[in-house]
């Protein structure tokens, strides 16, 4: 065979097999990218963003019978619908205001407190309020500007501030608030209250099978399906 022409197919093979690697590349980088500002319920040891975060779901399973990444609610929404990954900023018995467990200062780890951690996803999930709840957290007046240092310690306040302040701060991102079920009525109204101020989708969870108060394997596919569905809608 003439050597030009081998040398011709040569590169004409390469120059193939380099379009298709870039265009696979392309391909997984185009993926949507999904963020999660949580607590105890979207927590797993060793996917945490920072890694100093509280966890409460681990490898060997201590009060569920969740002991794999793979059963966790955002692990399989994420790798059922062709997402990729970006943060996980979930921080075990964190509050969304700065008021914790006892009237206990929480501003290390409220939702308010790490919500500019997430990345440039695309999507961004915060599934939060359960511990406000289960606190007794004060929960102040709805108020949607002019926040004071003190209202940050109650809940409506710090839930108007926090969903104002994601707004702008990662626009063209859809923003999703994923609400609990079990939690008292004066939570459950005020998050839908302020959810419904600032236009941002509220999934309400419905009839999720729990152990010792946190999902459990058919809990977290129960959460996923849910989300799935208020998506479709």
């Amino acid at each position: 065979m003439n050597t030009n022409l081998i040398k011709t197919m040569k590169r004409t093979t390469f120059t193939m097999l380099l379009l298709l690697s870039t265009s696979i590349l392309c391909m997984g980088q185009s993926r949507k990218s999904v963020s999660i500002l949580g607590d105890s319920y979207s927590t797993f040891e060793g996917y945490l963003q920072p890694d100093t975060n509280r966890i409460w779901y681990w490898k060997q399973p201590k009060k569920t019978d969740v002991n794999s990444v793979t059963q966790t609610w955002w692990h399989k929404f994420i790798s059922r619908n062709g997402y990729r990954l970006c943060v996980n900023n979930s921080f075990s018995g964190s509050t969304i205001c700065h008021t914790g467990y006892r009237k206990e200062d929480y501003s290390d780890r409220s939702f308010i407190t790490r919500m500019n951690n997430l990345g440039c996803p695309d999507i961004i999930f915060i599934f939060g309020a359960t511990n406000d709840s289960w606190a007794n957290v004060p929960m102040g007046e709805y108020k949607y500007e002019n926040w004071t240092k003190e209202e940050l310690y109650q809940f409506r306040p710090a839930m108007a501030y926090m969903l104002s302040d994601m707004a702008e701060r990662y626009p063209n991102v859809e923003l999703y608030f994923i609400l609990n079920n079990e939690l008292s009525d004066k939570i459950t109204e005020s998050a839908k209250t302020v959810c419904a101020h600032y236009g941002i989708g509220c999934i309400e969870l419905k009839d999720i099978d729990k152990q010792n108060g946190h999902p459990s394997i058919k809990g977290m596919e129960q959460i996923t399906e849910q989300i799935e569905q208020y998506l479709k809608q």
